[in-house]
């Protein structure tokens, strides 16, 4: 599976998942305790050293540990992931969330956006190409140690508005034929700063009107469980919207 043997994609499955529960640099000694891999903590730092020349782990300031990169991230999410599928009773939740709301597009997207945050327990955001751009669950992001820093949350909650910035996203959906986008750390965000955060992504298209819908957080958030909402919710919306000849 690319360029790793199986005993590093081992470890870096057990690196992200521990990493994803605490949000600390990883060790060696947590691995071989808690993850029963078999091999001693001093082939685990080998391996280490090698995932990290590879790429899929970075070496933090303030620890001897490691943490995934965004392409380690990548790897899990395309190669090791189990998506946790929706239920028949979450998706009518869903859609009975905001059914309500579905003959006037601006109440429904705004709504759409709350309803999203509440779900995920995340920051939670819409963007179309009338450049409208709804946001909900600020709260949600203060409460993760990553936007403890105020220089991250002060640029993350300024760039909510910058609306030509999410017309980009909304054009690179055209480019691509992608379900579901994932935007991780400092390349995807175009700046260092945001190097800790990610977003998931999907589009949606009505009639007149098309968008993207998505959720914003930390790198580690659980993915197996975002994905599969983002897409169902962005087809929902692409479905209410062409119903409703919108």
């Amino acid at each position: 599976m690319e360029d790793l043997t199986q005993r590093q994609i081992d470890i870096l499955k057990a690196i992200i998942k521990e990493y994803s529960e605490t949000g600390l640099p990883v060790g060696s000694e947590i691995l071989e305790k808690k993850y029963k891999l078999g091999v001693s903590p001093a082939t685990i730092r080998n391996e280490m050293v090698e995932l990290a020349k590879k790429g899929y782990l970075k070496k933090t300031y303030f620890s001897s540990g490691r943490v995934p990169s965004a392409k380690g991230f990548r790897f899990y999410i395309k190669n090791l992931m189990k998506q946790k599928e929706l239920s028949t009773i979450e998706e009518v939740a869903y859609k009975n969330s905001i059914w309500d709301e579905r003959k006037e597009t601006h109440r429904l997207l705004s709504h759409s956006a709350k309803v999203l945050s509440q779900k995920t327990g995340l920051l939670s955001l819409i963007a179309t190409n009338y450049g409208d751009v709804y946001y909900s669950g600020i709260a949600n992001l203060l409460s993760q140690p990553e936007f403890f820093d105020l220089s991250i949350s002060r640029s993350l909650f300024s760039r909510l508005d910058e609306v030509d910035f999410w017309e980009r996203i909304i054009d690179e959906f055209n480019e691509v034929e992608e379900e579901i986008r994932c935007m991780l750390g400092e390349d995807d965000f175009r700046d260092p700063l945001f190097d800790s955060c990610a977003s998931v992504w999907g589009d949606f298209e009505g009639k007149n009107i098309k968008g993207i819908v998505g959720v914003i957080g930390s790198k580690r958030m659980y993915y197996d469980f975002i994905i599969p909402q983002i897409k169902y919710f962005s087809n929902l919306l692409e479905e209410i919207l062409k119903e409703e000849n919108i």
